[in-house]
């Protein structure tokens, strides 16, 4: 049975983790967390001072997950999206958040200073719904908003709606 690949990508805070594992779960499809599979994998290629965090080897992230996309089924999760290949996904998920409500969760993730307002910026800029537009097809990028409990689960509801008619109309 074929299954889709979903991505959902958004500004450091917005909820991708907890929407992505909650899918996974309610959709019986795989999750997989760039960041955590890149650390696992020590798939970096060096140090960025400036932001205090490591910087991510994109073509190895790609070559480690190349044969779990061509089997289907996974949700990928990651802050960035420009690198995948466009044939891995059937539907992109871009998550957004007020910033006054990022603001508060990043700040209560230890971000400070430029790391800080550099991520309150590319939510205000729509940075990461601009690169998914210039990265896939616009019919199948879709915004999300990620602020309350009740978003999360309307963006549930609708996503497993959308990956339900997915399954009927291709199977």
């Amino acid at each position: 049975m074929r299954r889709p690949n979903v991505l959902i990508t958004g500004t450091p805070g917005v909820g991708k983790t907890t929407l992505g594992k909650e899918l996974a779960s309610r959709a019986g499809l795989s999750y997989v967390n760039v960041g955590d599979l890149a650390r696992e994998g020590e798939l970096y290629e060096g140090f960025d001072e400036e932001y205090n965090c490591p910087i991510l080897d994109e073509d190895r992230v790609v070559d480690e997950l190349e044969d779990r996309m061509s089997e289907g089924g996974v949700i990928v999760d990651y802050h960035g999206c420009d690198f995948f290949p466009e044939r891995w996904f059937h539907i992109v998920f871009v998550l957004r958040t007020e910033n006054s409500c990022l603001y508060d969760r990043l700040e209560s993730r230890g971000y400070t200073g430029k790391k800080l307002q550099d991520n309150i910026q590319c939510e205000i800029f729509q940075t990461l719904y601009e690169e998914a537009v210039l990265s896939y097809r616009k019919e199948i990028v879709h915004q999300l908003p990620s602020n309350t409990p009740e978003d999360l689960e309307r963006n549930l509801d609708q996503i497993m709606q959308w990956i339900e008619q997915w399954m009927k109309d291709n199977n």
